[in-house]
């Protein structure tokens, strides 16, 4: 398990998008042991699990971090056919790499969420946007695959030639690792990991089987980690 650090520095102070989650929690930490400032900002896209955006809060407020909830519902209640935004799909049960999983794609979300990052970023002066996109999500998340995160970085230049702090980098330092790495990293970091949410079914605890919680106790399991998680089908 190896993070890759040779394409990229430590940035002075960066802008992560945060969504209560493991991956995007221990990549906040990971940041911060290393000295970044660090802005939080989170994105309510009428998400049936919405209850994320607490417990992302709750990690900017241990991390003495700027927390910022950026409203998307409007754009959200148009991307009907997923079941995170639809209430109609429903959300399955499984593994990540069950071709079902496709049912929980929102169109082109990270590359949204990035977008906006990047701006904020530049009001902000922040020199890097940072996401926790992983080797897990690949199969299902198109832009969550080297390619994208590439092509990005690349377009985030030229869309915004002369507003970027020097040196600006658009950072995915996970995109390697599986979910059980990332886990590892977070132990090391002392990762407050019952303070993160994974469910996509949102209700007051993890249901067990979605395909997140699938993963996310497969990531503890692997790991011979304790898993703090409350979960319904336990």
């Amino acid at each position: 398990m190896t993070i890759d650090q040779s394409e990229h520095r430590h940035p002075e102070h960066a802008v992560v998008i945060a969504s209560g989650g493991l991956d995007s929690t221990v990549l906040a930490y990971w940041l911060a042991a290393r000295h970044s400032r660090l802005t939080l900002v989170s994105f309510d896209y009428g998400q049936r699990h919405r209850v994320e955006l607490d417990h992302a809060a709750e990690i900017a407020r241990l991390l003495l971090s700027p927390h910022r909830i950026i409203d998307l519902t409007s754009l959200g209640a148009l991307l009907t056919g997923s079941a995170l935004t639809d209430t109609s799909v429903a959300v399955p049960d499984g593994h990540y790499t069950d071709e079902s999983m496709a049912a929980t794609v929102v169109p082109n979300r990270n590359a949204i969420m990035l977008d906006i990052a990047v701006a904020v970023a530049i009001a902000v002066r922040a020199d890097a946007v940072a996401f926790g996109a992983h080797a897990g999500d690949h199969t299902i998340y198109p832009d969550c695959r080297p390619p994208f995160v590439e092509r990005f970085a690349r377009s985030v230049q030229t869309a915004n030639e002369g507003l970027l702090v020097p040196g600006f980098q658009v950072l995915a330092p996970f995109l390697t690792l599986t979910k059980t790495d990332i886990v590892r990293v977070g132990e090391a970091l002392a990762v407050p990991f019952a303070r993160t949410w994974s469910c996509y079914r949102g209700r007051a605890v993890h249901c067990g089987t979605c395909g997140t919680c699938t993963e996310r106790q497969e990531a503890f399991r692997d790991n011979g980690i304790a898993d703090p998680t409350v979960y319904q089908a336990a």
